[in-house]
């Protein structure tokens, strides 16, 4: 076993990477860019070297920099992590030129699976099912829409050195085909450094179903079963679970032997992971393999109580594998949510910002678990633009996938994240839905659920106000003291006192009033309803909300917390976040200038759709913006003509910076 490795990468692989380390006895090296130097995983590791700017091309992206870190520090090999340089074969080569041990698969497996095109080529030739497609290196754009023309509509345009959803788009009519290629062959370029583009048929329902496979030296490799990572929005993994709804042994048997088969024909050392698309009737076929570990690799370790990265780290240093295939077994079931810092009422545009509050379940293990917790970040910690925007991961595991569902939805319930937007209470709907809890699976979910989804209201007006109040009135209770003059309760000797709240609630203003009787009692009033109103608050944080009276009462235990003027609430049946508007404070200010269309995130600008004079209308898309590694398309926010464009191609932008003037 080595004495010391280098993990080359960030966030909560490089985390996970370093705990099984530690229990191993092995001694870490972080690296770090200027972004990241109070990042949780150079705090995780022994030691820690910087290695450029904010911009994985100024930092993690800069091999040299890292080898040199390795040799400075006495490290004997290198962990890429998942991302950044983990399927780059020239980085491994240079790992192995400078004497490091590169703990991943061989230089020549990379390189053959890295390119789509190629490893479906050697796929064929090993007898690894293929979806029908061309592959071919001839990228004339005339060519490759004759080729989609002659597979048929639907199609899907995918970048061969590609992954995680980037450079990929689904083609349904020949007129939308050039500007999908456009797009594809932008991503790519800007993502891998290669714009070379495959096509495939776009199999309808489609399940994505991948295999773990995992090899060592001495010649032997494994399968680890099956994760289903079906639900998805835009081509990046949603929900995760292992095993896979409704596979029979016999299915499995053949997945996972063509899975050995495709690692066999590279050659394949280490932990890998062969990624198929499957009809719903069960026929499969070769999409991609990931040469690495993957995001999702947890639910695999849930059910099968086997540590991934120790095995990573035991083959990387010449032992066998630790189990033979006959000795691997499943337990129960394993579901995780990818935790992400983004809006999906917008699309699932990323957020930026800091986690003011970030509150996990509690009893949660951050290693192994009946829920765990896998997270490169703290509360306190920045979102940036420059890396993903994945907050964490939650894996839950359950003796059956009923059991693991209803820990997911307790586990997600009692994940409280406040200062930015995140999808958490959209991934509990997700999670909720009769096709996820049914196990009626594809990678449409989302789509066919959006009803569901979507514009749904959240808590209602009257329990958010009142859990404000409640956390206005248990503030003030923390400044009171003996002294009867210091409370701010408004007690009357004779009739009631009233007092307003002003909020901001789902866009809306609202004035709310709390009247307090001098016997004792409170009324709530909210849009013009007056409710009868007790609390319990057993901290600044936690109240027991008592609202109406008779059998009309509601009693809801509600979390509270405080950011600036914003309140955000959480209870068992949803979320919500008001502005607590402090009038004095605002008094005098202006109303805010609307219409303009304005930055979403800092990102840079890829490309106009719109010239200086055309007339445009409200949600045309006006401008393509890249950010967190993906383009983002901006639509006009009204009718107009675009006067001005305000930035150029390849600009930097800030957030909320105007992009062009209409009038």
């Amino acid at each position: 076993m080595f004495k010391k490795i280098l993990i080359a990468n960030r966030g909560e692989i490089a985390c996970r990477v370093a705990a099984t380390a530690r229990r191993l006895g092995v001694k870490t090296v972080a690296v770090y860019s200027e972004a990241d130097a109070r990042a949780k995983h150079v705090q995780a590791c022994d030691e820690a070297v910087l290695i450029g700017g904010p911009a994985p091309r100024d930092s993690y992206l800069q091999w040299q920099r890292i080898l040199d870190a390795a040799k400075a520090t006495g490290a004997e090999a290198v962990h890429p992590g998942y991302g950044f340089l983990s399927e780059n074969e020239e980085f491994a080569q240079a790992c192995a030129d400078a004497g490091l041990v590169f703990i991943g698969p061989p230089p020549s497996a990379i390189k053959a699976m890295g390119l789509k095109a190629e490893s479906k080529r050697l796929m064929e030739a090993a007898g690894v099912p293929l979806v029908p497609g061309y592959h071919g290196a001839d990228q004339d754009p005339v060519l490759l829409k004759a080729e989609a023309e002659r597979i048929g509509y639907p199609v899907l345009i995918k970048a061969s050195a590609g992954g995680g959803g980037k450079g990929m788009r689904a083609v349904f009519a020949a007129e939308e085909f050039d500007a999908a290629l456009a797009s594809c062959k932008r991503e790519a370029i800007n993502s891998f450094g290669d714009d070379a583009v495959l096509i495939e048929r776009y199999v309808q329902k489609p399940r994505h179903i991948e295999i773990q496979v995992f090899g060592d030296s001495h010649g032997d490799c494994v399968y680890l079963f099956e994760r289903d990572c079906s639900v998805q929005r835009r081509h990046q993994k949603v929900l995760e679970e292992a095993p896979a709804p409704g596979m029979t042994a016999e299915r499995r048997a053949q997945m996972g032997g063509a899975a050995v088969a495709a690692a066999k024909a590279v050659g394949y050392v280490g932990a890998g992971t062969v990624e198929f698309i499957a009809e719903q009737d069960g026929r499969f076929y070769f999409m991609e393999m990931n040469t690495r570990l993957q995001v999702e690799h947890p639910v695999t370790e849930a059910i099968t109580g086997q540590d991934l990265v120790e095995w990573q780290l035991r083959v990387a240093s010449g032992e066998p594998l630790p189990l033979k295939q006959d000795e691997l077994a499943m337990n129960g079931h394993a579901i995780e949510a990818r935790i992400c810092a983004e809006n999906p009422e917008a699309g699932f545009l990323p957020a930026t910002g800091a986690l003011k509050v970030a509150r996990w379940p509690a009893h949660v293990s951050f290693e192994r678990g009946d829920v765990r917790i896998d997270s490169g970040v703290g509360e306190g910690d920045e979102i940036s633009p420059y890396y993903d925007s994945m907050v964490a991961k939650l894996i839950v595991w359950g003796e059956d996938r009923a059991q693991a569902l209803a820990r997911l939805d307790a586990a997600l319930r009692d994940t409280h994240i406040v200062g930015l937007q995140t999808n958490v209470a959209f991934l509990r709907r997700c999670a909720a839905t009769a096709s996820f809890a049914g196990a009626d699976l594809d990678t449409g979910l989302i789509e066919r659920e959006k009803a569901q989804l979507f514009g749904q209201p959240g808590l209602s007006l009257a329990l958010s106000a009142a859990a404000v109040v409640a956390h206005t009135l248990a503030e003030e209770a923390t400044r009171e003291s003996r002294d009867p003059w210091s409370r701010a309760d408004g007690w009357r000797m004779y009739g009631a006192s009233t007092r307003r709240f002003e909020l901001e609630f789902n866009g809306e203003h609202h004035q709310v009033l709390l009247s307090r009787h001098h016997q004792g009692g409170m009324h709530l009033s909210v849009a013009g309803e007056a409710i009868p109103f007790a609390l319990n608050s057993r901290s600044l944080e936690s109240h027991e909300l008592l609202l109406g009276e008779g059998l009309t009462q509601q009693r809801v235990t509600v979390k509270t917390y405080k950011v600036g003027e914003q309140v955000a609430v959480f209870a068992a049946v949803g979320s919500a976040l008001l502005t607590e508007v402090d009038v004095i404070a605002h008094a005098g200010e202006g109303g805010s200038e609307g219409g303009r269309l304005t930055a979403p995130m800092p990102g840079k600008m890829v490309a106009f759709l719109a010239q200086p004079g055309d007339t445009v209308t409200k949600g045309q898309p006006l401008a393509v913006m890249e950010a967190m590694k993906m383009e983002h398309t901006i639509n006009a926010p009204r009718d107009g003509v675009v006067a001005e464009l305000l930035y150029g191609i390849g600009d930097q932008v800030g957030d909320g910076a105007e992009l062009l003037r209409l009038e």
